[in-house]
Order: structure tokens, then C-alpha cells, then sequence
């Protein structure tokens, strides 16, 4: 039998808004700005990340279809330095990524 759920103590836990909130602060705010921009550069360094490894290829290979260093395709892939738009294009290229911009 499933135990059944309060709705009056669900009522007062803190939503993930108010848990960032207290950890990086309001949005707006520089603290959470910087935590938004690296939380962005992560997820897009993962899908990079996953799509080359769907392509069977290494960091060495990508990194030379690119003309880049593998020390910087792995920075890139651990979110530790931003990329330009430019390079996230041909690594997307280069991994078989498409991508379309839609309004």
C-alpha cells in the first residue's frame, strides 16, 4: 500500500526557485547571473560532450577536425571556459549535430 501524501506539508517545502535563491541569490542579482552563465556553459559542454562520444570520436580527433587543442576540447567539455559561438558550431558540425534557430 502506497503511503499517502500530505498536501499541507508539501505546501511548505521550498520550491528549487527559493533553494537558488538562497544559494546563489535573486535573479538579477551578479552572484546568479555567474551561476546562470555557468549552468548554461555545463549543459551545452554535456550535449557537445555526449554527441561526440555518440560520433565515436576522441577529444584528439575532434580537436583536430576543429583545429583546436585536445586540452582545450577538454576545458570545453568540463564547462571550465566558455566558447565563442563560432566554435560551438563546428563542434557541432564536426559531431553531427544540426542546428536551427526558431522564432
Amino acid at each position: 500500500m502506497r503511503p499517502k501524501i500530505d498536501i499541507n506539508k508539501l505546501k511548505h517545502l521550498p520550491t528549487v526557485e527559493d533553494m537558488f535563491e538562497k544559494e546563489y541569490g535573486a535573479k538579477g542579482t551578479p552572484t546568479r547571473d555567474e551561476f546562470d552563465a555557468k549552468s548554461r556553459a555545463w549543459y551545452y559542454a554535456e550535449v557537445l560532450k555526449n554527441a561526440r562520444k555518440t560520433a565515436g570520436i576522441t577529444q584528439q580527433q575532434l580537436a583536430d577536425k576543429i583545429g583546436k587543442k585536445r586540452e582545450y576540447v577538454a576545458m570545453l567539455e568540463k564547462g571550465e571556459t566558455d566558447m565563442q559561438l563560432s566554435t560551438f558550431i563546428m563542434i557541432s558540425e564536426a559531431v553531427g549535430l544540426k542546428l536551427s534557430l526558431t522564432s
